[in-house]
């Protein structure tokens, strides 16, 4: 597996680990908070949602880093995709940074895959 590919498929598979963090455990807490520009009563109400958003954040991640592992890239087209069309729907109907936080890297990572 080429070095540029596996090096970026790793950054999203470590932004989606702290994606996973910031949704499940700091969600409610001044970080969280500040990061996703929200008052302590917004957090509160949100916070089941947002854990479980986060845990599929982690599914992500752990697909990305098992297709790495396993050099597999079927693994990582599935993941990989998943990771796009969730920036794109993110970005869409959410925030339009999500588009280049998570989107574009997935583009990257995929067009460098289709190189591989």
């Amino acid at each position: 597996m080429p070095i540029a590919l596996t090096v970026i498929v790793t950054i999203i598979a470590l932004l989606h680990g702290y994606f996973l963090v910031l949704e499940m455990f700091l969600w409610t807490k001044p970080y969280g908070r500040r990061v996703f520009r929200m008052s302590a009563e917004q957090a509160e109400a949100t916070r089941t949602l947002a854990a479980n958003q986060g845990l599929y954040n982690g599914f992500l991640a752990a697909g990305l880093v098992w297709g790495l592992i396993v050099a597999s890239t079927a693994v990582l087209w599935f993941f990989l995709i998943c990771v796009l069309i969730a920036g794109l729907y993110g970005a869409a109907t959410a925030n339009r940074k999500i588009l280049f936080v998570q989107a574009l890297p997935a583009a990257i990572a995929i067009a460098l895959l289709t190189l591989a």
